[in-house]
């Protein structure tokens, strides 16, 4: 009996150091859980944000909408035609010890498109079916130094923390009425916006211009405006009465927010 128990353990001493090397030479990233994916990130602008304002998906000030400098643009196969746009994901450098900044992990909002460049043979980190991300260069300088350029990333869509609820900017002019949605909070990035004007209880399909901005040709003037938004994952948050009868081109509502 001996002599079987000193087998036994000896076994289980081996199934244990089996165990031990199998998980170390899995890929190290994977304690995050599971979701992530592989990536490259430069940046652009300069330390101030730079550059970064505007962009195509048609927000503003960064700084007065509440993305500062936590912001990324996307390469043509993460950004959608602009439908990623408000979309949050986590990035950390990976598998490059002589330039990532060890641990360290970031969470951004996607306000930008990083172009192709299909008249270059090299370099081409924006291309498809490349996926890249285009951090502002306070972001970048927290997972990476900048020496390094480009450095390759893992990464994960993430639930966007928002403060507020999300912010109607009505644009346009009195025949075709423009609208800004941002500040979207849960998975961030808008798929449908519709209209009520209050005096009906139609609701109007808003149409994508680009990025985050949705219009209608609907004459609404003198009436109060709800809105209903939709995001990728199928949930929907109703805004009734957000913006007054005596609403006014160029001024920014807030309505309710996901949580």
């Amino acid at each position: 009996m001996a002599a079987l128990y000193k087998i036994y353990l000896f076994c289980l001493q081996v199934v244990v150091i089996f165990a031990v090397v199998s998980c170390s030479s899995e890929d190290r990233y994977t304690k995050y859980g599971h979701g992530w994916n592989h990536a490259h990130a430069t940046f652009y602008g300069d330390i101030n944000g730079g550059e970064t304002m505007q962009g195509a998906c048609g927000y503003g000030n960064l700084f007065e909408q509440g993305y500062g400098l936590k912001t990324t643009a996307l390469s043509t196969a993460l950004f959608n035609n602009g439908a990623a746009c408000g979309a949050c994901f986590e990035i950390m450098c990976a598998n490059d010890q002589q330039w990532c900044v060890r641990g360290s992990v970031i969470r951004v909002t996607a306000t930008n498109f990083c172009p192709p460049n299909y008249t270059k043979t090299h370099d081409i980190w924006c291309n498809p079916p490349q996926k890249h991300f285009d951090l502002s260069l306070p972001m970048f300088l927290k997972i990476a130094q900048y020496k390094a350029g480009i450095v390759p990333v893992i990464y994960r869509r993430v639930m966007c923390g928002k403060k507020g609820g999300i912010k109607f900017e009505i644009k346009g002019n009195p025949y075709w009425m423009l609208v800004l949605v941002y500040n979207v909070g849960g998975v961030g990035d808008v798929t449908s916006v519709k209209i009520k004007g209050s005096s009906s209880n139609n609701w109007i399909d808003m149409s994508r211009s680009w990025g985050q901005n949705w219009h209608t040709s609907e004459g609404l003037q003198g009436q109060a405006l709800s809105f209903r938004v939709e995001t990728s994952d199928g949930k929907v948050v109703q805004s009734n009465n957000v913006a007054p009868a005596n609403w006014q081109l160029g001024q920014t509502y807030e309505g309710k927010n996901f949580h």
